[in-house]
């Protein structure tokens, strides 16, 4: 299946919880999308649950269902927590880092940035969104696109940055300093239930 390109609110909204990790999608209208979006309290099964937790994960990162279920495998090969060991994949992507670095305001920028070569790993150009960067990658700038006036928006609305990642100002560029810690993710993300998801 592919990746799913609608509107994050209306998915926000599905869910009860923040895709784009900010809370605006569900600060004027907290509750499900349609006319009866306010009377359903629906409640549902130790599957449905699971599925709804998967899904989360899958729109929050904006994963195809392929790409989620090859991170889970890569996963639990890793020592250590299943659970956690997915997270800390899924926010090693590349898309990802340069949306936590503040080079863009929503994941979906960051990819699009990733995407049309304004980034590069180690001073090489990457074009790939899923690339998995490691501890002490450098991500920066193209030198060319380092005037970008999205992204000097991006970096000025930024209120804080993840302890993970140093920035350096003056070469707007950034290192992944270490893998993340799963107090710093995502609270309300439940990822037991996701393995439990794939291991039924």
């Amino acid at each position: 299946m592919a990746r799913y390109t609608g509107p994050t609110y209306k998915k926000s909204r599905r869910f009860g919880f923040s895709i784009l990790e900010n809370g605006k999608e569900l600060a004027k209208r907290p509750y499900a999308p349609g006319a009866h979006g306010q009377d359903r309290r629906k409640k549902l099964s130790n599957y449905g649950i699971q599925l709804q937790e998967k899904q989360k994960v899958k729109f929050m990162y904006g994963l195809s269902e392929k790409q989620l279920h090859k991170t889970f495998e890569k996963a639990v090969k890793m020592s250590g927590v299943n659970g956690e060991n997915l997270l800390k994949l899924l926010e090693s992507r590349l898309d990802n880092l340069v949306y936590r670095i503040g080079f863009a305001t929503t994941r979906k920028g960051a990819r699009q940035l990733v995407n049309h070569g304004h980034i590069t790993v180690n001073g090489k150009k990457v074009n790939i969104p899923s690339y998995q960067a490691k501890p002490g990658d450098v991500i920066s700038l193209a030198e060319n696109d380092k005037e970008l006036a999205i992204v000097k928006a991006s970096l000025e609305a930024l209120q804080n940055r993840v302890e993970f990642i140093s920035y350096d100002d003056k070469k707007m560029e950034a290192t992944y300093v270490r893998l993340p810690e799963r107090s710093e993710l995502n609270a309300d993300i439940d990822e037991a239930l996701i393995i439990e998801y794939y291991n039924r």
